[in-house]
Order: C-alpha cells, then structure tokens, then sequence
C-alpha cells in the first residue's frame, strides 16, 4: 500500500530522481519553459514553486536553501533578483503544465512547463525587421 507515501519514484533510485530533479528545475528556471513527460513534470513543478516561494522570501536563509539546490549561481541571482519580484502578488500557482500528446517512440504522455509570466521570445524574421526599421 501507498498511503503516506508522497511523490513519485519515476523508476530511479533516490540520489538519481534527486539530480534528475535538481538538473530540470535549474533548466526550468533557466530557459523559463521546458517540455518533458507529464509525471517528470509534475514532480518538477513542486520543487520549481518551493524554489520561487524562497526566492520571494529573499532573505540571505533562503537563498542559501536555493542554492543548495539549484545547480547553477547564476540562475540562484536570477531567480531572487528577476523572477522572483513578477510573483509578489501572487500566492501560488507559478507554474503551468499544458500537456501536448504522446512521444512517438514509447507513447509516454508529454507536456509542456512553463512559468505563468513567460513571453515567447520574438520570431527572428521579427526581430530583424524592428532592428532595420528602428535604424533608419
């Protein structure tokens, strides 16, 4: 029986599902939208709102506790001094799972996690039509 054992195993050991999830969060956090298989995804989610909710704390504490288990400092400075401020009025619910189907190969059920404030980052046909446009 399961009861009161929260969490999912995902078929790795311990200090495996630990690096896994410590390695995904810091892309989350990086890169601000990831796509994965849905049970990674909401394992990942937990841990990306335990990691925001400290960084709104922002004390030296919980930064510390951040970068404890995020893997990369640059991305501790990025969660507490840019991330972080956009989610000071909101009380939970940083993060979004959109399920986009299944993967070809095993049929394993994917999705898509991203932070509630991403924006796209403009096509590159854009991007280089403002930058003509703006210098003439």
């Amino acid at each position: 029986m399961r009861h009161r054992s929260a969490g999912r195993k995902l078929n790795r050991s311990s200090s495996h599902r630990l690096a896994m999830l410590r390695n995904i969060v810091t892309s989350l956090l990086e890169h601000e939208r990831i796509v994965t298989t849905l049970p990674k995804a909401k394992e990942v989610q937990r841990a990306a709102e335990k990691m925001i909710t400290l960084g709104k704390r922002g004390d030296l504490h919980a930064r510390r506790l951040a970068a404890a288990f995020i893997r990369s400092k640059s991305i501790v400075t990025k969660l507490f001094d840019t991330l972080s401020p956009q989610y000071t009025t909101r009380a939970g619910g940083y993060t979004r799972i959109i399920r986009t189907g299944t993967r070809p190969g095993d049929a394993a059920p994917m999705a898509l996690i991203e932070l509630v404030n991403y924006e796209a980052p403009a096509p590159k046909s854009q991007q280089a039509e403002e930058e003509q446009g703006g210098e003439e």
